[in-house]
């Protein structure tokens, strides 16, 4: 992924300068950077044409939920991945991002060298996961099994495989190559198992499959 204009949404001015910079470092083409202060400014912002490479999102701001923010992204601006930034890590608050959408979730609390490397590691195709959140997720695995009152989820194998090489942290012109299938074959492949397991995002459908073992 190519960070070209990117959207930050907070409603504290220092923590705009402190994501502005980290972004300068983890981006080397240049970049361009708009902030908003809240949902109506987020909004407003988000329509325009082309659509932002990326959106930080804080949790709580002044007139919503940014959780919510997400939400409306994937109806109205669905080429612009989200990424959570926030000092909340509520469980409730995590699952809650990941279904809407959310490709990642970031801890303030974290120092810039680390938000830097995960915000190159997106780049790459990856998921930027602080690593306490990984951990807090790694742990609800069982109990979200353990739970799981859906109907059963039936993925087709070439599905399945596809979704192992998503975990694998791989994009979709680099899973095209390595199953020799077309980009546009692995998209639309892809656009089943969001379906299928009721999500938004490459993380969310990794988690959801890994709790319901559909991975191993």
């Amino acid at each position: 992924m190519q960070l070209g204009a990117v959207l930050i949404i907070d409603d504290d001015v220092a923590m705009h300068a402190r994501l502005s910079r980290v972004l300068a470092e983890a981006v080397t083409s240049p970049l361009h950077i708009d902030t908003a202060d809240n949902l109506q400014q987020a909004r407003a912002l988000a329509a325009r044409t082309p659509p932002y490479s990326l959106a930080l999102v804080d949790v709580q701001l002044p007139d919503g939920n940014g959780i919510d923010f997400i939400d409306w992204l994937q109806t109205h601006a669905p080429a612009t991945p989200a990424v959570i930034v926030s000092s909340w890590a509520e469980e409730g608050t995590l699952l809650a991002a990941l279904r809407k959408g959310a490709t990642g979730y970031l801890l303030k609390n974290a120092e810039d060298i680390e938000l830097t490397m995960q915000l190159r590691s997106l780049q790459r195709g990856g998921a930027p996961i602080d690593p306490v959140i990984a951990r807090r997720l790694l742990a609800l695995m069982p109990q979200a099994a353990a739970a799981e009152t859906a109907p059963e989820t039936h993925l087709s194998p070439r599905e399945t495989e596809i979704l192992q090489l998503v975990a694998r942290g791989l994009s979709n012109r680099e899973i095209a190559t390595v199953t020799a299938l077309s980009k546009l074959t692995i998209e639309s492949h892809v656009r089943n198992i969001y379906r299928k397991l009721a999500v938004g995002s490459r993380t969310a459908a990794v988690f959801e499959a890994q709790a319901l073992g559909l991975l191993h």
